[in-house]
């Protein structure tokens, strides 16, 4: 019953997940390609974050 109104823990990572990505393409578009690496390895890792508890979920 209570479950109804706990929040779904991957809603903020999707969130930062698509932060990431986007401060990523804004680094690449800047020219500076080491920040956009390192960006896009962080979301890497997040989105793999995401799945592990996807799956565990259902």
């Amino acid at each position: 019953m209570f479950g109804l109104f706990s929040s779904d823990p991957t809603k903020k990572m999707r969130k930062k997940y698509d932060k990431l990505l986007e401060d990523a393409m804004h680094a690449q578009r800047r020219g500076d390609i080491k920040s956009y690496s390192m960006l896009t390895a962080e979301a890497e890792a997040l989105w793999a974050q995401i799945e592990t508890l996807q799956q565990q979920k259902g």
